[in-house]
């Protein structure tokens, strides 16, 4: 392998935090960071409290730490990972960029939370309340990260490598991979928490795309386009 083989994608990276780091990025950084804070503590303080899950990263990352009492914050960072390397093979250096950008928001306010005490009243009594509310907080918090051209985990970077590689629509992607997710979450969770996990999957897939078309018609506001492929 040639030195320029070495140096070029550290030369693509340097280019990308630059471009991250200007003046006309720190507002879509600001957005990323708001989104990432709305979604860990609705994660942190309910679904985590209530055992309502999610699929993808968020409801791998509530599996593991149900059986295996890793931290949500590093139970999170390495899944995210694995799907990061594939993004960088599939989708390149740009969405990997911003995404991990947004990865890091999330490990840092998932390590906030976990410091501190549930701030939110326990809805394990109420679990459509819970699913209710639950999606709200991913729908939302998710929809904002994404309208910013980030990702709010590897769950939507593998989405987007199986929709690349295998040609699917992206919605069927998401599908695929929160129902093997939710399948494996019967291992602990009730079918009826379950059931009302399917409404919580329902709803915040509804409120991303309502976030991130809202006030816009094509590609308003200089924002980029959800598959993150600008910085």
């Amino acid at each position: 392998m040639t030195a320029a083989h070495t140096t070029r994608p550290l030369v693509l990276l340097a280019d990308a935090l630059r471009r991250v780091t200007q003046p006309r990025n720190i507002r879509r950084v600001a957005f990323i960071a708001l989104g990432t804070a709305i979604l860990t503590f609705g994660i942190h303080n309910i679904h985590q409290v209530t055992g309502i899950t999610e699929g993808g990263i968020i409801g791998g990352m509530l599996l593991i730490n149900h059986w295996f009492g890793i931290p949500s914050s590093a139970a999170t960072f390495v899944l995210d990972a694995v799907c990061y390397v594939l993004a960088l093979r599939y989708l390149g250096w740009r969405f990997l960029v911003w995404s991990g950008v947004a990865t890091s928001f999330t490990s840092l306010f998932y390590a906030l939370w976990d410091a501190l005490p549930h701030l939110l009243p326990d809805l394990s009594a109420h679990p459509l309340v819970a699913a209710l509310a639950g999606g709200c907080f991913v729908g939302i918090g998710c929809g904002l990260i994404v309208r910013q051209g980030g990702s709010s985990g590897g769950d939507d970077a593998f989405a987007l490598v199986i929709s690349r590689v295998t040609g699917l629509r992206l919605s069927k992607c998401y599908l695929a991979t929160d129902l093997s997710v939710l399948a494996l979450s019967l291992s602990y969770i009730p079918v009826l928490k379950i059931a009302c996990s399917l409404v919580t999957v329902t709803l915040s897939s509804f409120l991303i795309d309502w976030v991130v078309g809202f006030g816009r018609r094509s590609a308003e506001d200089g924002a980029p386009e959800p598959s993150g492929r600008t910085a």
